[in-house]
Order: structure tokens, then C-alpha cells, then sequence
């Protein structure tokens, strides 16, 4: 009696390799979401920040060295077979799943400012890898275009920054706040510049300082750009104009003190009121920004950030003159911006 032949059992049809650098571009911007709103891996040992810091460098240069295999097998010819490409794609896709992984152990009350920076940073690897993935993928791979595009892909310089993030909470907090310092700053000096100017839309709208009445024409009007009698301040504008840079350069006083008193008197282990500074902190950047008709806004931040300072470890003497002096100096830029915008609107 002649036995029955089983039917051979059908093997999956692997993808092109390009087809399957495409889906792993897919996969990786998947984890995405789950970074962004995932929660710390709870576990019942001891944090050893050496470990955790070693681990995750160590993750990084895998990570790195997994694209550079990848992006040097098909950046030449012939490409590499179906097999081949699943093997390197399972390797980059094991070695993103291991980075974040290690970002999972860092748990919260290390600090939410500590761990913000190192999602951050972790973001920037996966999405780096799956731009790289993306840009693989298109042909022809030796073109100087494409070459271009993986020689300043962001998955590199994202590996390559690990090892200078702020090792503990006060750091991270120091290295936020002198961004808000910045930030601030830079918005200050562009409204001076405004200002001194004479023209409110000077450094805002226009990139280059060729603006000049040889160059209106009719089209400027048709895009909605100032004619020549719109291009100055009007005296109430002028008037206006002072009480609200002082505000800003109030603002960046605020911060400017609150990062010095971080760095002095900062403790590591405060992690939830280094927190609290920050957070406060990161509204005021924001804030400079609004219009002069929501100038309150700025002002309840401002006072705001001085309450939860004053009442900070950071200020060991939380009678010190500068921060009434400091809110008596915001009070005063919000009363005169008050007259003169009630002034204004009842001409």
C-alpha cells in the first residue's frame, strides 16, 4: 500500500531587501509612541547609576555599529540577498529593542527632568535608525545624493552624544535651565534689535537686511508685507514697547538667577523640587514670546518661578532681598503696560 507524500510545508517568500529595510523603518517608527509614554521597568533592586550608565553607553555603540554594517553592505553593489538583509534587519532591529530596554531602568525618582532628557535621547537613536533605514532604501544607493544623506544621518550623532547627558537630576536641571536662559535671551536681543530698528517686523519675518525702498514693488503688498508707512513704530507703540522689554529682561533675570542658585545650593538628592524648578522654569521660555495683550500670563510665571524657588532648598535664605526687589520690578512693567493699553483703548 503505497504511503501518502506529505505536503512540503511552504516557505514564507521573503520581501526584497529594500522592500525590507522599508519595514524595518516602519517597525522602528512603531516604537516610537511607546517611548514617549512609557513607564519605568519597576523592579524591586537597588538603581546602580554606574551600571545603568555603563549599559546604556554600551547599548549606544551597538546600535551605532549595527548601522554602520548596515549602511556600509548597501552603499556598494551587488546588494546583499533577501537572507542576508532579514539577518541584518533582525540585528538592527535587536539592538534598538536592547537601548530601549536599558532607558526602562531608569526609574522616575531619579528625577523627570534626568528622564525626559534620556527619552529624548532615545527617541532621537530610533528615529535616527529608521530615517537611515529609509534612506537605504532608495536607489540608486551610490548616487552622491544619497550618500549625502547617510553621511549626516542623526542616528550617529544621537549615539555619539550619550556619553555627554547629565549624569543626575541637578545637572539635567542646570543644563535645562541655561537653555530657558538662552532662549530668553535671544528673544530679548531680537526685540531690541526691533527696536533700535525702528521696525517691528525687523529679524521676525525677514531673514535678510536687504529690505530697503529699492526693492518695494507691488508684490510686497500682495503678500501681505509692510508698504513703507508701516514700517516704523508709532509713538504708542514706542511708549508700549519699554515696559514690555523690561518685563523680558526681567524674565531673563529670574532665570538667570534661579540657575545660579541651582548650581549653588542644588542637591542631588532633591530631585522632585529640581523638578518643580524646571518645570516652571520651561514656561517662561514660551512666555516672552506672547503677545502684549496677554503680558498677565507672563507675569503670574514669573512670580510663579520665584515662589517655588524662594521655597526651594535652593534658597537656604528665602529672605533675601532680590526676589521681592525682582517682583516688585515685574508688578511695576505689568501696571504701566495696563495704563497704556487701557489708555489706547479708550481714545
Amino acid at each position: 500500500m503505497a504511503s501518502a507524500t506529505a505536503p512540503a510545508a511552504a516557505v514564507p517568500t521573503l520581501a526584497s531587501p529594500l522592500g525590507q529595510l522599508r519595514h524595518l523603518a516602519e517597525e522602528l517608527r512603531l516604537l516610537l509612541p511607546r517611548v514617549r509614554v512609557g513607564e519605568a521597568q519597576e523592579t524591586t533592586e537597588e538603581f546602580n547609576r554606574e551600571m545603568f550608565w555603563r549599559r546604556l553607553n554600551e547599548a549606544a555603540v551597538t546600535v551605532s555599529r549595527e548601522a554602520t554594517t548596515l549602511t556600509t553592505v548597501f552603499s556598494q553593489l551587488p546588494l546583499p540577498s533577501a537572507q542576508e538583509t532579514q539577518k541584518f534587519c533582525e540585528q538592527v532591529h535587536a539592538a534598538i529593542k536592547a537601548f530601549i530596554a536599558v532607558y526602562y531602568l531608569l526609574p522616575k525618582d531619579q528625577g523627570i527632568t534626568l528622564r525626559k532628557l534620556v527619552r529624548g535621547a532615545t527617541l532621537d537613536i530610533v528615529d535616527g535608525m529608521a530615517q537611515l533605514m529609509e534612506v537605504l532604501s532608495i536607489t540608486p544607493t551610490q548616487s552622491p545624493e544619497n550618500n549625502e544623506l547617510i553621511s549626516y544621518n542623526s542616528v550617529w550623532v544621537a549615539c555619539q552624544q550619550m556619553p555627554h547627558i547629565p549624569r543626575d537630576n541637578k545637572a539635567a536641571a542646570l543644563l535645562m535651565l541655561t537653555k530657558n536662559v538662552d532662549f530668553v535671551k535671544d528673544a530679548h536681543e531680537e526685540m531690541e534689535r526691533a527696536v533700535e530698528e525702528c521696525d517691528p517686523y525687523s529679524g521676525l519675518l525677514n531673514d535678510t537686511e536687504e529690505n530697503n525702498s529699492d526693492n518695494h514693488n507691488d508684490e510686497d503688498d500682495v503678500l501681505g508685507f509692510p508698504s513703507n508707512q508701516d514700517l516704523y513704530w508709532s509713538e504708542d507703540d514706542q511708549e508700549l514697547i519699554i515696559p514690555c522689554l523690561a518685563l523680558v529682561r526681567a524674565s531673563k533675570a529670574c532665570l538667570k538667577k534661579i540657575r545660579i542658585l541651582v548650581a549653588e545650593n542644588g542637591k542631588k538628592d532633591q530631585v522632585a523640587q529640581l523638578d518643580d524648578i524646571v518645570d516652571i522654569s520651561d514656561e517662561i521660555s514660551p512666555s516672552v514670546l506672547i503677545s502684549i495683550c496677554v503680558s498677565a500670563k507672563l507675569v503670574s510665571v514669573l512670580k510663579k518661578a520665584l515662589e517655588i524657588t524662594k521655597a526651594s532648598h535652593v534658597t537656604p535664605q528665602p529672605e533675601d532681598s532680590w526676589i521681592p526687589l525682582l517682583i516688585n520690578a515685574i508688578d511695576h512693567c505689568m501696571n504701566r503696560i495696563k495704563e497704556l493699553t487701557q489708555s489706547e483703548l479708550e481714545l
